[in-house]
């Protein structure tokens, strides 16, 4: 970290202390170790009644965030943390609008360093004890929306766990977290799961789109059918006028407020006619990290459940099997599905999305994948370090792209294939000494079984209702020898 960093850092500890003065008799802020769109955490030392030491990590919430969110927190750490590396909580100092939640401090590594030095046996523990923390939240009705490797802190040495940071939970319908049932959907003109986003609560999300509602007045002075061209598109979906959904508890009331009478013009075309322009937009739970989101998230689903966090760990797993972190990186939800679809097939999504109430079109077809080709190809893959860190990122997320170019040509059809004479790029059985080939061994890549892929396989189910959850996925033969 540069002095300039470290001066930055400096300044923004003398504000919390400032904020929040009562942290001054009690701990000794010594640098940060995180920071999200609506937090930023610290590593301290706090003095107990005991006079020992002992290490914590304070997390201060942005002053804009509305006390029922941040009280929902409070309850999820309290009521299902401390076991079954769920993250606890120890303290919570306010002043005014500025929260502190102090948790104990897990010292971590991070996921994208270690990555390829895991073994697979590692892997595994990696896995099992994630979905262990998962299994334990969801029997308390918590979804926590926000699954990822930098929310799952490993400490490689300690072989120790913790899922943290709960502040985009959300409630099922059967949560034992009273606040969180303050925070489900509601119901309003039709449409379920109108608005729960943190948004609501004054807090600026770049990640939800603002519904904007149009009066049915409006379609009676509509024109003659007029379309907007959007041909740069792969893909177009069709908000449909009912909702759908395998669970009975979703309410089959239309999901617009337009006249059914109204044939829209559009469907299965690049363009949106004015009919569904004059549609009112379904607003539906999107809280989460890019590349994370599941289907039923992307295409807008109101009614989801703790399937969204099986399938961001799902996409945990892919990392790990293939060796390759990000593995997903869009700019918008239809190109998030759109790299999906490249994995899963556009059949398969076609088909799965009908299950949940939704349309989606696709303008070419694209055939599955076979998981353990594709994580074997990648992982094969090595990208010889050429530059600072930033280019070697590059040049693993161009060799990931052409490595699933050449599989089914959806991208570009002139992409060049590749081979162990590509640039940068070479073959693990080109570079690899017998040294190497002890490690790799060593490590148990050379013999992940088949059981791996069947479990990712079910993770990544597009369907939610079929997806494997995570009591299921614990007793899942891959597991066999760590019940």
């Amino acid at each position: 970290m540069s002095s300039g960093d470290n001066s930055g850092v400096a300044k923004e500890i003398e504000k919390l202390y400032a904020a929040v003065p009562q942290l001054h008799n009690i701990f000794y802020i010594k640098s940060k170790i995180g920071e999200g769109t609506f937090s930023s955490v610290y590593f301290a030392i706090g003095r107990l009644r005991s006079g020992e030491d002992a290490k914590f990590a304070l997390k201060h919430l942005i002053p804009t965030s509305h006390p029922t969110r941040i009280a929902a927190e409070l309850q999820c750490l309290s009521v299902a943390g401390g076991e079954d590396n769920v993250m606890g909580v120890k303290y919570c100092f306010r002043n005014k609008d500025h929260v502190v939640i102090v948790m104990p401090y897990l010292e971590h590594e991070c996921f994208a360093d270690i990555l390829h030095s895991l073994s697979f046996e590692e892997t595994k523990e990696y896995m099992f004890n994630l979905l262990k923390a998962l299994r334990h939240i969801h029997s308390f009705g918590i979804v926590h929306r926000d699954v990822k490797p930098s929310n799952f802190l490993f400490n490689r040495s300690l072989k120790k766990f913790a899922l943290v940071d709960f502040g985009l939970a959300q409630g099922t319908s059967d949560t034992k977290i009273d606040l969180l049932k303050v925070l489900q959907p509601k119901k309003q003109d039709g449409l379920v799961g109108s608005s729960t986003q943190r948004s609501v609560f004054g807090e600026r999300n770049f990640n939800v789109h603002s519904a904007v509602t149009i009066d049915n007045t409006t379609l009676k002075a509509a024109k003659p059918s007029k379309t907007i061209d959007v041909t740069t598109r792969k893909l177009a979906t069709r908000k449909t006028v009912s909702t759908k959904s395998t669970s009975s508890a979703v309410p089959k009331k239309a999901a617009s407020t337009c006249q059914t009478s109204l044939t829209c013009d559009c469907y299965a075309k690049d363009q949106v006619c004015n009919i569904c322009l004059a549609r009112t937009r379904q607003v539906a739970p999107r809280a989460g990290t890019p590349g994370f989101r599941a289907p039923e998230a992307l295409t807008k689903c109101p009614h989801q459940t703790t399937a969204i966090d099986m399938w961001s760990a799902g996409i945990i797993f892919l990392s790990l099997l293939s060796g390759r972190y990000h593995f997903f990186n869009a700019a918008d939800d239809m190109n998030a599905l759109a790299q999906i679809m490249t994995i899963r097939g556009s059949k398969e999504t076609i088909q799965a999305s009908k299950c949940f109430g939704k349309s989606v079109l696709c303008s070419k077809e694209l055939p599955s994948k076979d998981l353990r080709t594709l994580c074997e190809g990648l992982r094969s893959a090595i990208v010889l370090p050429n530059g600072n860190q930033h280019d070697i990122q590059k040049q693993r997320a161009a060799l990931q792209m052409r490595i699933m170019e050449n599989q089914d040509g959806w991208f570009l059809p002139e992409s060049p294939d590749i081979t162990p004479d590509s640039p940068a790029v070479v073959r693990s059985s080109c570079v690899s000494t017998s040294d190497n080939m002890e490690q790799s061994n060593h490590n148990g890549w050379d013999r992940v079984p088949n059981e791996a892929y069947h479990l990712l396989d079910r993770l990544l189910d597009m369907n939610p209702a079929t997806r494997i959850t995570a009591e299921e996925a614990l007793i899942h033969p891959l597991f066999k020898n760590m019940r």
